[in-house]
């Protein structure tokens, strides 16, 4: 594997200065950020555009999990002051929807927002919406958006998964993405701006040395966990389909190290479930069979039987279909014992986390009917062919 020298946005506005993002010196910024907003030396946005550049950050914005990736899913992130740069914090993830937006007075006075949010390439990651939600505030408020572009670390070329049906509309997909999309941040904002309507003044500065079919692992820029559960490029590997065990009773191993990568139940006979899940002969993937225990969330504390998925061949991996046939096969083993997430799920209470986190109402009662999995592809495959033809418009790396 060949290492290449990429650089990120955020290290082009430290070596290129403020005219590369269109803005002057001692231009006054919020800063939306998270912990996985560090440089070539993973050191911190906050620090770079604070210590004395040529820009001046006034104010900064935290989404989900927090500035500094403290907050658990779905937990409220609190106001604050942040104590490394002793600024004000505003937060873009409170206690129902409308705290995602940001609030007219807490734009007052910036001449631009800086995005840095690393994405996984998923379209259930929220933070590609939070900016979405930066961007339409902004435009109201006429104050620019720069973002500040990194690479999807799942690769930019395959897209996999149903297109968002806009009916099912919420803060894991408040577009009609596909599940996997192949996009960067930047050329996702560059789609929300252009093709779905929110028209701010949209600043991309882009990445240098990226192709879309390169590994993270070969851009030679540092991972750091973007939220508690993705320690690592694994996680991210799996999560297009992992994430779709939060809308089940199953564990979708929260609480241990290896979340996404671990699935099970108390009463899943690991066994039995590796056997079926191997005979799917899926590719790309090994399935082991585990026993574990969650220390939180789902099943905390109880012994849980189920599979660790290991990617074989990330190139080959379908991350989306692997995991629903996980779920139908989990849910064969033991009708009863199965059953989907009631709860509410990201600020929606009116309609299942798995019918969410799906996009398309005619999946769930194809699992629940044990359709075959080339029947369940075929239904998004025309969908996935116009998403297709319309990101190309907004595609940033050959």
């Amino acid at each position: 594997m060949t290492m290449r020298s990429v650089a990120s946005g955020l290290d082009r506005l430290a070596a290129e200065g403020p005219s590369v993002a269109g803005l002057a010196p001692g231009a006054r910024i919020g800063l939306l950020a998270h912990p996985g907003s560090v440089d070539r030396q993973a050191r911190h946005a906050v620090r770079i555009l604070g210590d004395g550049g040529a820009l001046v950050p006034v104010r900064l914005f935290a989404p989900e999990h927090g500035l500094w990736g403290r907050a658990q899913d779905m937990e409220q992130v609190a106001p604050d002051t942040d104590p490394v740069s002793g600024l004000p914090v505003v937060s873009l993830y409170g206690t129902e929807s409308e705290s995602l937006r940001p609030p007219p007075e807490s734009l007052a006075g910036l001449d631009a927002i800086v995005c840095d949010l690393q994405d996984v390439g998923s379209r259930y990651y929220t933070y590609v919406y939070t900016i979405s939600f930066v961007m339409e505030a902004a435009a109201e408020a006429a104050v620019p958006v720069v973002v500040l572009d990194r690479p999807n670390p799942i690769g930019g070329s395959r897209c996999e998964g149903p297109v968002l049906d806009p009916a099912l509309a919420s803060f894991v997909g408040r577009y009609p993405l596909p599940v996997r999309h192949g996009m960067t941040v930047g050329e996702l904002a560059q789609l929300f701006n252009g093709a779905f309507g929110i028209g701010c003044e949209l600043r991309v500065v882009g990445l240098e040395g990226w192709r879309r079919s390169m590994a993270f692992s070969e851009t030679g820029l540092p991972w750091v966990p973007p939220s508690p559960n993705m320690p690592s490029l694994s996680t991210a590997r799996v999560y297009p389909g992992g994430c779709l065990i939060e809308g089940t009773l199953l564990s979708e191993g929260r609480g241990t190290t290896l979340p996404f990568e671990l699935v099970g139940a108390p009463w899943i006979d690991a066994r039995a479930l590796a056997d079926r899940m191997r005979h799917a002969r899926l590719p790309g993937v090994l399935f082991r069979e585990a026993s574990f225990r969650p220390e939180f969330q789902k099943h905390a504390k109880r012994p849980c039987g189920g599979v660790q998925v290991i990617v074989q061949d990330p190139d080959s991996f379908r991350p989306f279909t692997t995991y629903l046939c996980l779920i139908r096969e989990a849910r064969a083993l033991d009708p009863e014992a199965f059953g989907w997430r009631s709860e509410p799920y990201e600020f929606e209470s009116g309609r299942l986390a798995i019918d969410l986190l799906l996009g398309r109402t005619e999946l769930r009662p194809m699992l629940e009917s044990n359709a075959e999995l080339h029947e369940i592809v075929a239904s998004w495959s025309e969908g996935l062919r116009e998403f297709r033809r319309l990101r190309e418009s907004f595609l940033l790396y050959s």
